[in-house]
């Protein structure tokens, strides 16, 4: 049993990306070539958005992003820290520093509550992440944000297709980033991102910081980056991209089969709880356990896999860490919280062998 199966995926796909990928051989245009454009004009299209900008992952799409909201030293940035690295690391790396607010018990994201007390005169973006696939509280943290005349910044690298009261995700703040990583549910087979704004002063900024701060051939009015988006990766997207919306029912479907079978046989494992009005895209379907050692030893003696998203939370690990800090549900999900195989090729079969083996 494969934790993400990209194999077959590619089956499906294989004819079309190996002709995406020979047209970019025969034109030659391997950086910023028309399959960008197409791509970048197709994502802004499922997103509702009116700008994408295609960018090398989802890491350099947050510094992009938080660099055309000048984002800089002595700023401060309200963040989760319950998530990946990325996300503070790109805070951090500007100089800025990432202010952690704890997380809500039941989805794992930001609690709303209590970013208001975290708020100080230095502060000068929200940055939430929509994890394991499900947006964040988002109008809540919106109307925070209005009320201080702060900017959001979504990190939706995780739930690239999931909805948040009838809208996309990467559509729902001042800016949405994304991550094209090869695990993520709609994912390149090297790394890419994509940023996603609706304000066109924004929109050109990223634009130019994306390829050196350039506006036109050696004019560069502002600082940058090599944030290009391959081509080839780009080619290999769109022929992804036709599948996509097919792959997020199924991904639904998995992350329901599995919540009712685990909920039917058990009560002491807590399964992911989707907010009304929301859907997720089961970037990963993980639940809290009491005894994860040993459910992780007794899984892969059984041959299935398993990965735990995330073990340390940030202002434990050594760049941010800070043990004043009292974030105790981040703290306990840290040590309870476990991935069991998803995606959506998931068969029923194979969701009941994951679920028997809980047991």
């Amino acid at each position: 049993m494969n934790f993400i199966d990209l194999e077959t995926q590619q089956s499906r796909i294989k004819n079309q990306i190996d002709i995406n990928i020979a047209k970019v051989l025969a034109h030659g245009c391997y950086i910023m070539g028309p399959e960008v454009n197409k791509l970048e004009e197709q994502l802004a299209h499922y997103i509702g958005v009116r700008y994408c900008i295609g960018v090398s992952s989802g890491s350099d799409a947050l510094l992009i992003a938080m660099m055309a909201l000048e984002i800089g030293p002595g700023d401060e940035v309200i963040t989760t820290p319950f998530t990946f690295i990325a996300t503070s690391e790109m805070i951090k790396l500007l100089g800025a520093k990432p202010v952690f607010v704890d997380i809500d018990p039941k989805t794992y994201n930001i609690d709303s509550e209590k970013i208001s007390a975290a708020i100080t005169s230095n502060t000068k973006l929200i940055l939430p992440v929509s994890l394991y696939g499900q947006c964040a509280d988002m109008d809540a943290i919106n109307t925070i944000a209005k009320q201080n005349n702060l900017p959001v910044l979504e990190d939706g690298a995780q739930s690239f297709g999931a909805t948040y009261k009838g809208k996309k995700s990467c559509n729902l703040s001042t800016i949405g980033c994304t991550s094209f990583f090869p695990s993520k549910p709609l994912g390149c087979y090297g790394d890419g991102g994509a940023i996603f704004t609706n304000d066109a002063a924004l929109a050109k900024k990223m634009y130019e910081i994306r390829i050196h701060g350039q506006d036109k051939r050696y004019s560069h009015p502002r600082l940058g980056i090599n944030g290009r988006l391959d081509t080839i990766q780009a080619a290999i997207l769109l022929a992804k991209f036709e599948i996509f919306p097919d792959e997020v029912l199924q991904r639904i479907r998995v992350g329901a089969e599995y919540t009712a079978n685990i909920n039917a046989i058990q009560s002491v494992i807590t399964t992911p709880k989707i907010r009304s009005n929301c859907t997720t895209v089961y970037a990963q379907y993980s639940i809290m356990v009491n005894n994860r050692e040993q459910l992780i030893d007794k899984l892969s003696k059984m041959n299935i896999p398993t990965a735990v998203h995330y073990p340390v939370p940030l202002h434990l690990q050594p760049p941010f860490y800070n043990n004043q800090l009292n974030l105790p549900i981040a703290e306990n999900v840290a040590k309870k919280i476990i991935s069991l195989p998803m995606h959506p090729y998931l068969s029923t079969k194979d969701i009941e062998r994951v679920t028997r083996a809980l047991l």
